[in-house]
């Protein structure tokens, strides 16, 4: 995988599939067992980590000390002589401590933290996990303005909608890259089975006994990348009746079906 300059690339998988340990590796914190990792065209060290910025999922921030505290300690780390000002939006909060402050806010403060020495490449590990639909959408035009900017980015997410700000995808699964770039490139022409049935949750739970790849969209069962005849052995095996028609996969399904593969190879 790569990132170029001014390049949004969007990392997606399970819990598991490997994100976070890959995101150590371009950090320095975590040598790979085989393979290499180069950032800037080097090993990673201290000085990628500096041209770098970063934004965990657990947001890296010091719970007892102010929101100014944080920036300042971030600054000095970076041999800034001067924190940078904050945002309008933390400016009220200044001076209370991080735990005392929303998440909205947190997270704000914490992208703030990554940008404030200027990086080349800016990592994010689900930065908007448990923010509300507003702020979310303020963090990816932040991001979209970075990357504007030629910065590149690697970002993880569950958000599936988020997947549409990417450039480019890598979905990952089991500590390996089972497909890469658009959501259309990735999809392909991969279609799903929509089942329409009164008992969806029996329904679910008949195709999951089965194994197949079985997700839900609202009370909606359906299976991506899976025949027919396998859906209609299932079902008639516990007497549910259903009707079955052909739809197009969307991301997730994609993910889903990928996974089983990886998962049985």
């Amino acid at each position: 995988m790569h990132v170029g300059p001014g390049e949004i690339v969007g990392l997606l998988g399970a819990n598991g599939a490997g994100k976070t340990t890959l995101i150590r590796m371009l950090l320095g914190l975590t040598v790979p067992s085989d393979g290499a990792v180069s950032v800037f065209g080097r090993v990673p060290d201290r000085t990628t980590r500096g041209r770098l910025g970063y934004v965990p999922q657990g947001l890296g921030l010091w719970d007892t000390l102010t929101v100014a505290e944080n920036l300042a300690f971030a600054a000095a780390a970076f041999h800034n002589h001067e924190a940078p000002e904050l945002p309008p939006g933390l400016q009220a909060a200044r001076n209370r401590q991080v735990a005392a402050i929303g998440l909205g806010l947190q997270r704000q403060l914490a992208f703030t933290i990554a940008l404030a020495h200027r990086p080349e490449l800016l990592v994010l590990d689900e930065p908007t996990s448990g923010v509300d639909p507003l702020s979310r959408a303020r963090l990816w035009d932040a991001v979209h303005a970075q990357a504007d900017n030629g910065v590149g980015v690697l970002v993880t997410t569950h958000y599936m909608q988020e997947a549409e700000q990417c450039d480019r995808l890598i979905l990952m699964s089991r500590g390996k890259a089972v497909a890469s770039g658009t959501e259309a490139d990735i999809i392909g022409d991969t279609t799903a089975l929509e089942i329409d049935t009164d008992s969806w949750s029996e329904t679910f739970a008949v195709l999951d006994r089965a194994r197949l790849p079985v997700t839900l969209a609202g009370t909606r069962v359906r299976i991506a990348d899976t025949p027919r005849d396998v859906v209609e052995r299932a079902l008639a095996g516990d007497e549910v009746a259903a009707t079955i028609r052909e739809v197009p996969a969307t991301l997730e399904e994609k993910m889903t079906a990928l996974d089983r593969v990886a998962t049985t190879s």
